[in-house]
């Protein structure tokens, strides 16, 4: 480690305890999407103190704080705030005081690390340009960074690159992971209704079955991945819910799917639809059902822009050295809504390691807890990455 990380280290080391308190302090009082007042005014006042230019309120809750210094390019990092409709099962002191509401994916741990760098860059930072620290309401499903876009947040604060970095659970912690190109999956879901005739279950002839049908479809469903999309393409098609009738006696009139559909390419996405459409039409065709389809568009796919994973794997490796860095880390399959910021601005999405420790378990479990120690970790490299892509004249 240079001596200059070491004195990086050392400095957001002295501060750790403020940061972890204000982490622990958001974990206590967690809020679900557009409903993040508390947090994003914790995230304000202190920006202001630290001297940012703060707004309020973007996309319903959001914050965005920025800080000029001279002339340069323009940088945006973003952490997200919202937490999850889930009840907390950690038993740790700074459990969530909201039952049924938990920060079970660790977007206070985000929050804080992004918090813990902007103190460190309006103290000490060694850069020329625009900073603006984009807090974020409403990742979980929400589409926050839809609203934001939608409420002018690259017109009022224009970015020539963004990042934004996520924890990892099962990694070792403070391990930084990196992607070039198309690194999380896009996210649809549909709901199809298959209208039949009910009636008695001793006398099927006289009823249309949508059972059946749906059975039927269920199957066929699953010929898609194996069967239309490239071997070396990802693509998951799910059916997560399949609800029709109460007896063992009675046909009913209805049967409804509730499915999920995921891509890492938009090509696939659209095949992945028209797909589905196709053996749906057909399958009522063949069962005699009417068939109904209500498409709901989700995340798009998060594609890492070439330059700017670089320019983060160069952060990293500096920082951390090679042991502790993964340079072309493997796609995942889920979704992430900062992939809509990187449809309209170049840059690049990072995973930190979480651990194994209690707490260590995966995301979205009422037993997961952030790890502390990636705030020095991950705050940084927020400082590095900043210094490196806005760098003094």
């Amino acid at each position: 480690m240079t001596t200059m990380n070491s004195s990086l280290f050392d400095t957001l080391q002295e501060r750790a305890r403020e940061f972890i308190a204000l982490r622990r302090d958001i974990h206590r009082h967690p809020e679900l999407a557009f409903e993040e007042q508390r947090t994003a005014e914790l995230v304000a006042e202190r920006l202001e103190r630290w001297g940012y230019a703060v707004e309020r309120g973007i996309g319903g809750t959001g914050v965005v704080g920025r800080l000029v210094r001279g002339q340069g390019p323009r940088l945006g990092l973003r952490a997200d705030m919202d937490a999850l409709p889930i009840t907390e099962a950690t038993g740790v002191a700074w459990s969530s005081a909201h039952p049924g509401v938990m920060h079970a994916c660790g977007h206070d741990g985000h929050t804080a690390m992004l918090m813990a760098a902007a103190w460190y860059l309006a103290e000490h930072g060694q850069f020329s340009g625009t900073l603006n620290l984009i807090f974020q309401p409403a990742e979980e499903g929400g589409g926050g960074a839809l609203r934001m876009m939608a409420d002018g947040l690259f017109e009022r604060y224009p970015c020539d690159a963004v990042f934004a970095m996520h924890n990892m659970p099962g990694v070792e912690q403070g391990h930084l992971l990196l992607r070039e190109g198309p690194a999380m999956a896009s996210s649809d879901y549909a709901t199809i209704t298959l209208e039949g005739v009910g009636g008695h279950g001793a006398m099927p002839h006289v009823a249309i079955d949508p059972v059946v049908a749906a059975a039927s479809l269920v199957m066929g469903l699953q010929t898609i991945v194996s069967r239309n999309v490239d071997p070396q393409q990802m693509a998951v098609v799910t059916v997560g819910a399949l609800h029709a009738g109460q007896a063992n006696n009675v046909i009913p009139a209805s049967a409804v799917l509730e499915i999920s559909v995921r891509a890492m390419d938009s090509g696939v996405r659209a095949l992945l639809e028209q797909r589905i459409r196709a053996l749906m039409d057909a399958t009522a065709t063949g069962y005699g059902v009417v068939a109904r389809l209500d498409w709901r568009p989700g995340y798009a796919v998060l594609v890492n822009t070439p330059a700017e994973t670089e320019l983060a794997r160069e952060v990293a490796l500096d920082l951390l050295g090679p042991e502790r860095v993964t340079l072309q880390a493997a796609a995942l399959p889920a979704s992430e809504d900062f992939a809509f910021m990187l449809e309209k601005v170049p840059g690049s999405y990072l995973q930190i390691g979480n651990g194994n420790a209690p707490g260590g378990c995966m995301v979205h479990h009422p037993g997961y807890d952030f790890h502390d120690g990636n705030i020095v970790v991950g705050g940084a490299f927020w400082v590095r990455l900043a210094e490196a892509f806005l760098p003094p004249q």
